[in-house]
């Protein structure tokens, strides 16, 4: 099917399509409940406990920001009060709330995931298999996604891919917002949501949806930065400020430097993590920190520059999400959450093992091994730390190099000229 008939299915593949997403559905359902079982439920390490701190102080009537410190922005508050509702105190039952919470986020994913495949116009063997990846990859990261509410923002940017894959641009850009507001990290794609729609739908339109994901912030944030500037400002300077984050690429290659070259490594607990301290530490992680930008900058004028089809946009931003994650001094093992959304849509064998191997690499050693790491370098765990972060610097690799390609050498692999007909 070509993407100029992919807005309207025939009712022959639509029923597919259903038939397809229930499989993926149901394979989703029993990784979700193999993850609490057998080995998957050891050793686990869980946020859960801070969430219900936060979500029983809101019943109580206390404001975020205000009367009690909330680290993250104010659209991921609801994914920490819901579970609260009929739980508090009971910390087991929040835990199992929390849990079907997420669930219901991961389902959301798949579902959103459907429509942005149905209007790339993919087969339904990509089809299905996208979405299969999408319902495993939770097994093969592990247990850290039924105590992070990381699917949450994940399926809300979903939601908003899949708006503007399908030509609803306004609703995407809203449903974009949302997710800035859950966690900052899908702001990245706002650059190229925007430029999108300036050249399917023109400027005009562009700054309509621009002005959708600000309202939808601004309606959100600027309540609680009137009742708690001080509050709100602590909480986005404390993401921020962090430090060399432990499982970052630059923290990776401090340790294993330790291990090769007798260097020096020291472990600090700060900002809710475990860190690198030293001056070494700090100047990789600005480096880092400015190398993250600047990958992003060159991902975000190339694409305004370019054709900027659908299957494009969705190639950038899984490109733009990739450099986020791996470049970025923090790398936390939900960080790969973020990406299934993205690299799943992008039709890409070497993209996809590479994203299979950077979840199995990171099931391999977290949760049962990261004190190991963590508070004694274990030498083992500090290469499999390494080999995950440099596959995903390979993933990014393999997402970009083709995107930086020159449009005539695009023309000389075939590529359809762009259509004139609205996306």
């Amino acid at each position: 099917m070509s993407s100029s008939q992919s807005q309207s299915l025939s009712p022959p593949a639509e029923l597919r399509a259903v038939g397809l997403t229930a499989l993926a559905l149901a394979l989703f359902a029993a990784s979700w409940i193999a993850l609490n079982h057998g080995w998957f439920s050891r050793g686990q390490i869980v946020d859960t406990p801070v969430y219900e701190t936060y979500g029983d102080a809101m019943l109580n009537g206390k404001v975020p920001y205000r009367d009690f410190a909330v680290e993250y922005p104010p659209g991921a508050l609801p994914a920490f009060v819901e579970p609260a509702l009929g739980n508090k105190g009971d910390e087991s039952g929040y835990k199992r709330s929390f849990q079907v919470l997420m669930a219901l986020c991961g389902a959301a994913l798949l579902i959103a995931l459907a429509y942005a495949l149905a209007a790339l116009g993919v087969s339904s063997a990509w089809f299905f298999g996208a979405l299969a990846l999408a319902a495993i990859a939770p097994l093969l990261l592990g247990s850290v996604v039924l105590s992070r509410f990381d699917l949450w923002p994940a399926a809300l940017t979903a939601g908003a891919l899949a708006a503007i894959a399908s030509g609803r641009l306004r609703l995407g850009h809203g449903l974009l917002g949302v997710g800035i507001l859950a966690k900052v990290w899908p702001g990245v794609l706002l650059p190229l949501a925007v430029a999108y729609v300036w050249r399917s739908r023109g400027r005009r339109e562009a700054l309509v949806c621009l002005g959708i994901t600000a309202a939808v912030v601004a309606a959100v944030v600027l309540p609680f930065v009137v009742l708690a500037p001080h509050g709100v400002w602590r909480s986005f300077e404390r993401q921020l400020s962090r430090p060399l984050q432990i499982e970052s690429l630059g923290a990776s290659l401090i340790v294993i430097s330790h291990h090769l070259f007798g260097t020096s490594a020291t472990m600090i607990s700060s900002r809710g993590s475990q860190n690198i301290g030293g001056t070494t530490a700090n100047l990789i992680g600005w480096f880092q920190t400015v190398l993250q930008l600047s990958v992003l900058l060159v991902l975000w004028i190339t694409f305004a520059l370019r054709r900027r089809t659908r299957e494009e946009l969705l190639q950038f931003s899984a490109a733009a999400v990739v450099a986020f994650v791996a470049l970025g001094k923090v790398l936390s093992p939900q960080f790969l959450i973020w990406l299934i959304p993205f690299v799943v849509l992008v039709r890409r064998p070497s993209a996809i093992i590479l994203f299979v191997a950077a979840l199995v690499l990171t099931q391999a050693w977290f949760p049962q091994q990261y004190w190991d790491y963590a508070l004694h370098f274990d030498e083992a765990v500090s290469w499999l730390v390494l080999a995950r972060d440099l596959v995903l610097v390979g993933l990014l690799v393999v997402l970009v190099r083709p995107l930086l390609a020159t449009r005539e050498a695009a023309d000389a692999r075939g590529r359809r000229p762009v259509s004139s007909s609205p996306v």
